[in-house]
C-alpha cells in the first residue's frame, strides 16, 4: 500500500510515544506493539519464570495467559492515547498468520499478510492498533509481527521506536547497518538482548522490500 507506515512500539513507551510516531510518520499508518516489560512484571507478580531464547519469550499456557491479558492493557492506552480514529485489534481475530516455532512452545514465527481489517481501517482513515497475538492463538515477537505486517501490507516504511536510539555497535550510534552487515553481526553473535530480534526484524523488510529504521539507524537491503 503506497505511502503506508508501520509503526512498531516497544510496551515500555507505546502510550507515551505513540502521537510523536504518528506525527513524525505523516502518513496512514498501521501500530504495532508490544508489551514486554508488562509481561515480565506480571509473571514475577505470579510467581512464573520468565524465559527467553535469542530474545524471545518462551511460552506456555500459563504465560500466554498473561501475555494476552498485558497485551490487551497496552492496546486500550495506546489506542486511548490516539484518541478516536484509533482501531483496536488482535492479531489472532484478524488472520495474523504464524508458524508455531515448537521449541519455545506456544510461540509463532510470522509470516506476511495483509488482514482485511487492517486495510479497511486505513482504507477509512482511521490508526489500526494491533497487538501480536496470532491465529492459534501463537505469541509472536512484536518486532517479527510488525515486520511480516509491512511485507504483506506492501507499506513504504517500517519503523521501530524504542527506548534507544538505535543500533549500537562497539558502542556507537551506527547511521546506517546493511542488512548484509547486520546478519553477519547477528550470526557472529554479536547483539544481544531485546536488539536481537528488532535487527532480525529490521532486516527481514528490509529484504521485503520495506525501507526499515531502528530508532535513528536505517537497515537498508
Amino acid at each position: 500500500m503506497s505511502g503506508l507506515v508501520v509503526l512498531k512500539l516497544g510496551g515500555r513507551v507505546a502510550a507515551d510515544a505513540v502521537r510523536d510516531a504518528l506525527a513524525d510518520a505523516g502518513a496512514a499508518a498501521v501500530v504495532v506493539h508490544g508489551a514486554g516489560p508488562q509481561i515480565t512484571e506480571e509473571l514475577s507478580r505470579r510467581g512464573i519464570e520468565a524465559r527467553f531464547v535469542r530474545g524471545r519469550r518462551i511460552t506456555t499456557p500459563e504465560v500466554l495467559e498473561v501475555v494476552r491479558a498485558s497485551l490487551d492493557a497496552v492496546n486500550s492506552e495506546v489506542c486511548a492515547a490516539i484518541g478516536p480514529t484509533a482501531v483496536a485489534l488482535r492479531g489472532e481475530d484478524v488472520g495474523l498468520r504464524a508458524r508455531q516455532v515448537p521449541s519455545l512452545g506456544l510461540v509463532g514465527e510470522p509470516e506476511p499478510c495483509a488482514p482485511a481489517a487492517v486495510l479497511d481501517a486505513v482504507a477509512a482513515g482511521r490508526v489500526p492498533v494491533l497487538s501480536p497475538l496470532a491465529v492459534g492463538p501463537l505469541n509472536v515477537n512484536a518486532d517479527e509481527a510488525a515486520a511480516a505486517l509491512a511485507v504483506g501490507l506492501g507499506a513504504d516504511r517500517i519503523l521501530f521506536v524504542s527506548d534507544v536510539p538505535g543500533v549500537l555497535v562497539e558502542g556507537a550510534l551506527a547511521r546506517v547497518l546493511p542488512a548484509d552487515e547486520a546478519e553477519a553481526a547477528l550470526d557472529a553473535g554479536e547483539f544481544e538482548g531485546g536488539i536481537v530480534p528488532k535487527l532480525v526484524a529490521a532486516v527481514r523488510a528490509a529484504r521485503g522490500g520495506v525501507h526499515a529504521s531502528i530508532g535513528a539507524t536505517e537497515v537498508p537491503s
